[in-house]
């Protein structure tokens, strides 16, 4: 009994330790004065040997005795007043608060957690000059130096306001009935693979499109490799599985492969069907191609002539030198990339706004390229910067964040009806939607009046664009009625197939809820109404557009936000009803958001910042994405003073 006694009081803090290797004790654990390391098991041999060993130098200069005892003393003071003031500071919360909101505009911005320094000398230079008439003027200074923002401090409270949004977000998808992801794979500055995990989900009114994670690949990118750092995560973040509807993906074999896809992994965990799309946006890039098949010479052509002007540093100056002689509205080339959506077109539209100077240029050269004057070709070259940009218009139509599955199948059904009449515009020789067909053959024309052109074989390759629309975006076509119900459920008549991959939707009370919507004619018209507010914004759109406002059309109302607005409307006889319509406007049509996805991964993790880590990476991302606002005053209250608050306010104060 006597051993037990002394063991409890040999494993407790003794005050002696303070004075004799400047520990103390806090939270149960023995905390340096010097360093700030806690020390978990109370033994005077643990305290010893880290005081001889880590601070030998202090040991030598202020040996055993008064002086080892009055400097100890000195530490102890002073970690005392700092921790005092960091109390009176986290209470009011003003510099916290700060550091937070400086913290967040930094990370939003893109810039590195370092730039929290030039910030703060930023603001104090200006301060200093804005406010010299004013009696406080000292005052603001001394509260702009006492802000916490160095690059540590940066980076702390990015993480910490990240996974406020984090949890945020993991409440808000347990809470909604659905959710669906869009999934998608790049490889960053650093050849490191980062798998973008975007959730669109109802909360309440809104519908979310949010970013949870950016998850690195270390290995290999097969299917089973995504498949088990995805599975993770959500173990992780304890995500409702069983409330997964769809998957869009960009079509890759590692995402849709039949036996080891991603999709097909999925679905085999789940036990049950899942919803899978092949992105619309890639599968129109797709069809795109065929341009470059059947007319692949002449894209060709393009590419070597633009890469002889512009990949040569003196070509390009003395070509730009001659567009500005000339008086020509560009100031030079476009160099064409295969994997941007938009630079087939608008590569091509340059080009013919500056072939005549091409041409000049290539002849000052000594360059030949004869089919630049043939007019076969040309009728071919024309043809294709029309087919082009009718194509991007139709890409960017389909871009952006919170289109509906609906939207996304009605811009490309009008589209295949539009290539219907362009086949038929062109077998005419109206060409009326070929400007620049037109004027060529115009301008032929008038030199040579009996010059026949091929206009059939321009139809034959429309032709073969439409049947590659026709022969894609399976998936959309096969679930129609189900997407059309969310604005029409009066008019469409679902069956057992179209609700088998809504969980937990009875098919007898979907039917009989139907039933009495169709026999109410208040209800009825509320959809009406629906539908006039969608042909009301789809107009303002149209026009804002036209003027290339687009910061107003961004102002507008989401389509979106009115149809689920309408749903929640209904009263709780319509719950089915609800449920099938809410599943489907958190479909996603598009691996758009994905795609933004990396072009922040791109912003952020540069060849400046390539050694970032991944909780960084993932913190940035996550803030530069979100739509939610963290609530960094509720973190900066709920934040305890810690040895590293202390050694943080330590360097503020010195500083």
């Amino acid at each position: 009994m006597a051993k037990r006694k002394k063991d409890d009081e040999y494993r407790t803090f003794q005050d002696e330790w303070t004075e004799e290797f400047a520990f103390v004790e806090r939270a149960g654990s023995a905390v340096c004065l010097i360093c700030n390391d806690k020390i978990a098991s109370m033994k005077r041999s643990n305290v010893k040997r880290h005081f001889d060993t880590r601070h030998a130098t202090f040991a030598s200069k202020y040996p055993a005795g008064d002086s080892r005892k009055k400097a100890c003393q000195e530490l102890l003071s002073r970690v005392q007043a700092t921790q005092q003031h960091l109390r009176v500071w986290t209470r009011q919360g003003d510099y916290n608060s700060a550091s937070f909101a400086g913290s967040l505009a930094i990370v939003r911005n893109g810039k590195p957690f370092t730039d929290g320094e030039y910030a703060k000398t930023f603001m104090l230079d200006v301060a200093n000059e804005l406010f010299d008439d004013l009696p406080n003027k000292d005052k603001i200074i001394k509260r702009i130096q006492d802000m916490p923002l160095s690059a540590r401090t940066v980076h702390d409270r990015t993480v910490m306001m990240a996974t406020q949004v984090e949890e945020m977000q993991v409440k808000d998808i347990n809470a909604a009935p659905f959710f669906s992801l869009a999934l998608d794979e790049s490889t960053d500055v650093s050849h490191l693979s980062q798998f973008s995990v975007i959730a669109r989900y109802a909360a309440g009114d809104t519908l979310r499109e949010e970013s949870l994670a950016v998850l690195p690949i270390k290995g290999s990118t097969r299917g089973e490799d995504l498949f088990k750092s995805f599975m993770e995560f959500a173990r992780e973040k304890n995500l409702p599985m069983d409330k997964l509807l769809s998957v869009c993906t960009d079509g890759a074999p590692c995402m849709v492969g039949k036996n080891k896809g991603f999709v097909a992994l999925l679905r085999e965990h789940e036990s049950r069907p899942i919803l899978s799309f092949h992105c619309i946006l890639h599968q129109e890039a797709l069809c795109a191609q065929m341009c470059d098949g059947q007319l692949g010479e002449v894209m060709s052509l393009v590419v070597r002539v633009i890469n002889f002007i512009v990949a040569r540093a003196l070509n390009d100056r003395q070509f730009k030198t001659l567009l500005d002689e000339v008086g020509n509205n560009y100031h030079g080339l476009l160099l064409h990339s295969n994997v941007r959506w938009l630079s087939r077109g608008k590569v091509l539209s340059r080009f013919a706004a500056c072939l005549n100077e091409i041409r000049t240029f290539l002849e000052m050269k000594g360059i030949e390229h004869p089919e630049l004057a043939e007019t076969e070709w040309l009728l071919k070259f024309y043809y294709l910067v029309d087919m082009t940009e009718h194509l991007n218009q139709l890409n960017v139509k389909m871009q952006g964040i919170g289109n509906t599955v609906l939207s996304l199948q009605h811009a490309v059904f009008a589209f295949e009806n539009k290539l219907e009449l362009f086949i038929m515009d062109l077998e005419t020789g109206r060409l009326l939607h070929f400007e620049k067909v037109r004027q060529f053959k115009d301008a032929c024309t008038a030199s040579e009046p009996t010059k026949n052109f091929d206009l059939k074989q321009l139809a034959g390759f429309t032709s073969s664009l439409l049947q590659s629309f026709k022969a894609r975006f399976g998936e959309f076509r096969e679930h129609t009625r189900l997407f059309k119900f969310i604005t029409h459920p009066n008019e469409c008549s679902l069956n057992a197939d179209d609700l088998s991959y809504i969980p937990a939707v009875s098919v007898r009370d979907f039917e009989a809820e139907v039933a009495d919507l169709k026999a109410s004619d208040m209800w009825v018209n509320k959809f009406k109404s629906l539908n006039e507010d969608l042909e009301r914004i789809a107009r303002q759109k149209a026009e804002l557009a036209s003027k290339h406002m687009w910061t107003e059309m961004k102002k507008l109302q989401p389509e979106d936000q009115l149809i689920i607005q309408t749903w929640n409307a209904l009263p709780v006889t319509y719950d089915t009803l609800k449920r099938v319509s809410i599943a489907v406007l958190t479909m996603f049509g598009s691996t758009y958001s994905c795609e933004q996805s990396f072009s922040h991964l791109k912003n952020i993790k540069s060849n400046l910042r390539s050694r970032l880590t991944d909780e960084s990476l993932n913190a940035c991302m996550k803030l530069n994405l979100t739509k939610y606002q963290p609530d960094y005053k509720a973190i900066s209250k709920s934040m305890q003073v810690t040895p590293t608050d202390c050694k943080t306010m330590r360097q503020v104060r010195s500083s």
